[in-house]
């Protein structure tokens, strides 16, 4: 088990969860009821904590898949889904193909939702990531990252906008990025990517 896994074990053991209870992101409202809204297909929420960004897409017509590797947050998840049709699963975002973790057209997600996940990661875990995300998102899918940078959170390394743009280069497209404001009191301020599949 990577210190990671244990971390966020220990955390939520104890209820310090600073994660849980934040606005949903602008970038993401924008995706899903914006102007150029995409039209509802399968959604992959990365990392899914307690369920907020999953209920969210199974209310606007997504067929919903959330992954955590922490049981505590997805029995959280299960209990505020209720009815909705949501899949949470157990599996960890850089073994998403060895876990079983796939759209249930087989065609790939058309829609993946990282909200706080590869900004708390090593240089080897996000190598993983972009290789797990990019073999389970469908050509044209978009991809939201949503991530602090180096120094503006405690406890989270961060990453650098320059690093996500070059992770992902080879497969996908950056359509768009910027601020994401946090409008929670004593907030701090995160990054938005908005990425397409190309290839």
């Amino acid at each position: 088990m990577s210190s990671r896994h244990r971390t966020f074990r220990w955390l939520y053991r104890l209820g310090f969860t600073p994660w849980d209870g934040h606005p949903l992101a602008n970038a993401l409202r924008s995706l899903v009821e914006g102007v150029d809204a995409l039209p509802p297909g399968a959604a992959l929420d990365l990392g899914c904590g307690t369920g907020d960004n999953a209920i969210y897409l199974a209310d606007h017509g997504w067929q919903v898949t959330g992954v955590d590797f922490v049981d505590k947050p997805l029995t959280v998840a299960r209990t505020k889904a209720g009815e909705r049709p949501i899949r949470f699963s157990r599996a960890d975002v850089t073994r998403l193909r060895a876990e079983g973790v796939a759209s249930g057209e087989g065609d790939g997600f058309d829609l993946i939702v990282d909200s706080g996940c590869l900004h708390g990661m090593s240089d080897d875990d996000r190598d993983a990531y972009v290789r797990e995300v990019t073999a389970v998102a469908a050509t044209g899918a978009r991809l939201l990252i949503v991530a602090f940078t180096p120094g503006t959170s405690f406890g989270v390394p961060g990453i650098e906008p320059a690093d996500v743009e070059r992770r992902f280069g080879a497969h996908w497209v950056l359509r768009s990025s910027g601020a994401e404001p946090d409008t929670g009191p004593g907030k701090t301020p995160a990054r938005f990517y908005v990425f397409e599949r190309a290839c």
